[in-house]
């Protein structure tokens, strides 16, 4: 579904990504694990199209996207869920949810949009309660979900999630796991960045270690989560 070959990626004079080749089969949930630093998110952001790719090849089913626009790469089936959420903390969770089906605006009924909207609720239930609450005033579990909720708008194939898991307490970051892992299970391609690497590699099929820009490290996530330079560097062991 989405490859790369030979990425290479700079911020200014600083080489981010180094030669950075990885495959995303359809159907798939890929970890990227690394320190802080070492290049996950320029990584996600060359494919979403915030960052372009100094040279190298991202395609996805045999498009190159390496110097799309991001607004078409989200049509081609790629969504994003960034960092830190990034929601509009004045707008309520509806108006957010919303947002994220803006593509199909204009060229989709009101019923589809609908039609979205109760596919998000049964996957988060809560959001149905809080559809009228401002997005600013939810804890940080609920902000994450309306996060992923606001990208799963546009039906991606392809969901790219930047640290799900950052800043919850335990039993949210189980139940967000737990919903990647459940939207992979029904036919969703996942690319997982993830702080917690263990939990990541235990729900993740393939994994690939980044170091300052570079792939040092792939597998089988149940590989990964054996080999002694990957327990000693990031499971504590």
């Amino acid at each position: 579904m989405l490859e790369l070959r030979g990425v290479n990626a700079f911020y200014g004079n600083i080489q981010a990504l180094k030669n950075v080749s990885m495959t995303i089969p359809p159907g798939s949930m890929v970890t990227i694990i690394g320190a802080n630093g070492a290049g996950k998110t320029t990584l996600l952001k060359s494919i979403s199209g915030l960052i372009q790719s100094k040279s190298g090849s991202i395609t996805y089913e045999g498009t190159e996207i390496s110097s799309l626009p991001p607004v078409k790469i989200v049509s081609l089936g790629i969504c994003q869920v960034p960092e830190g959420r990034q929601l509009f903390t004045h707008l309520t969770v509806l108006d957010n949810l919303h947002l994220g089906a803006y593509l199909y605006y204009g060229n989709r009924s009101k019923a589809e949009i609908q039609t979205r909207l109760d596919w998000i609720y049964q996957i988060f239930p809560l959001l149905k309660i809080r559809t009228k609450q401002l997005a600013g005033t939810l804890s940080g579990g609920e902000q994450q979900m309306v996060a992923i909720a606001r990208a799963l708008m546009s039906r991606p194939k392809l969901l790219i999630l930047d640290e799900p898991s950052m800043g919850l307490a335990p039993m949210l970051v189980a139940e967000i796991l737990r919903v990647i892992k459940k939207l992979n299970d029904q036919g969703t391609t996942i690319l997982l960045v993830e702080q917690n690497a263990r939990a990541a590699l235990q729900i993740a099929r393939y994994g690939y270690v980044l170091e300052t820009g570079s792939v040092v490290i792939e597998g089988p996530a149940a590989d990964l989560l054996a080999d002694e330079r990957v327990r000693h560097a990031y499971l504590g062991k």
